[in-house]
């Protein structure tokens, strides 16, 4: 099996490796870096920007046998998006349609789509199904809100199929990168553990809590802290499986499927700091902030969905991912 790849910063590097991993070929588009220079069994690495049609098609012109594009470059970054929203639309919602355009073109029918869970509302109970309301607060948010609707449209119109997967909240590294006999250069995410990290290492003097008066069990946000090799490792369950997966799903779903990608556990902040300092043994200075704009108060992933369709759950926890960015740095 051969798949394309948008798409390797720190979601993407990971794919990559999951990818490799399970002996599928891919083709990796990125256009930062010197891409072209990096090395991984079974893939092919490509210096290119999606919406540069020529490149692109020169490229899928080289790999005929194409089965599936797994589309995740696009920026992210909430507090960003709402400081700028013109980035985010231009790249995530013009740029990403004038890539599926060719694709099409290309008579390319299988997308998988990295999503958000930010597309969801806040909903009691914070559990959030793939019926749950959707409401994204942020233009990132927003942004893959609108890249699902497309993507309902052209698969109603051209024939064409995507699993969008909702990602909730990446963190860690690699967990098999101590054994690897060939990696990539090392690029983290920017998120809670990156933070802490940072301020571990003196880079940051002091973790700001971003309101602790939220409707939750100690005051601060739920979220859901899902390993990154996981959520690498639900694109690869995606892919293999993506024919039966709509099938699995039920008659309603034709060609078009959204699946939460989390770890299914509801942690605060708080808690999540706790776990940080009982694994590094270090304390950690902590301000309380404002609420964030494009914040809501809690969301976690029910999983159900993806386990039914394409045969994943996840296996690490969040102790796993503090230990595996830990050990990186100590």
């Amino acid at each position: 099996m051969k798949v394309m790849l948008t798409g390797c910063g720190f979601i993407g590097r990971n794919i990559a490796y999951a990818l490799s991993d399970n002996n599928i070929e891919a083709v990796i588009l990125d256009n930062a870096g010197d891409i072209e220079n990096y090395s991984l069994p079974g893939c092919y690495f490509y210096k290119c920007d999606i919406t540069n049609l020529d490149d692109v098609s020169k490229i899928l012109d080289e790999h005929k046998d194409i089965e599936v594009v797994i589309h995740s470059a696009m920026i992210s970054a909430v507090a960003q998006s709402v400081k700028h929203p013109l980035e985010f639309y231009s790249q995530n919602v013009v740029g990403s349609l004038t890539f599926v355009h060719l694709l099409k073109d290309k008579g390319i029918k299988k997308i998988i789509f990295a999503s958000s869970a930010s597309v969801y509302d806040d909903v009691p109970g914070f559990m959030v199904t793939e019926r749950s309301p959707l409401k994204p607060r942020s233009p990132f948010g927003r942004s893959k809100y609108i890249f699902e609707m497309m993507m309902r449209d052209f698969c109603n119109a051209y024939d064409m199929k995507c699993i969008s997967l909702r990602f909730f909240n990446p963190v860690g590294i690699d967990h098999f990168f101590k054994s690897r006999t060939h990696s990539l250069p090392m690029k983290t995410g920017s998120n809670l553990l990156e933070i802490l990290i940072k301020i571990l290492n003196n880079e940051e003097k002091s973790f700001v809590i971003n309101g602790d008066d939220w409707l939750t069990r100690d005051g601060t946000c739920i979220r859901d802290y899902i390993h990154i090799t996981d959520l690498a490792m639900a694109n690869v369950k995606a892919a293999l499986n993506f024919d039966t997966a709509f099938e699995k799903a039920g008659a309603e779903y034709t060609n078009y499927l959204s699946l939460n990608v989390g770890s299914g556990v509801d942690v605060t902040v708080k808690e999540f700091l706790i776990a940080f300092e009982n694994i590094t043994g270090e304390k950690i200075n902590t301000i309380i902030g404002p609420r964030r704009i494009g914040d809501i108060g809690g969301s976690y992933a029910n999983i159900q969905l993806a386990k039914k369709t394409i045969d994943w759950e996840p296996k690490l926890r969040v102790e796993d991912a503090i230990i595996d960015r830990c050990a990186l740095e100590y």
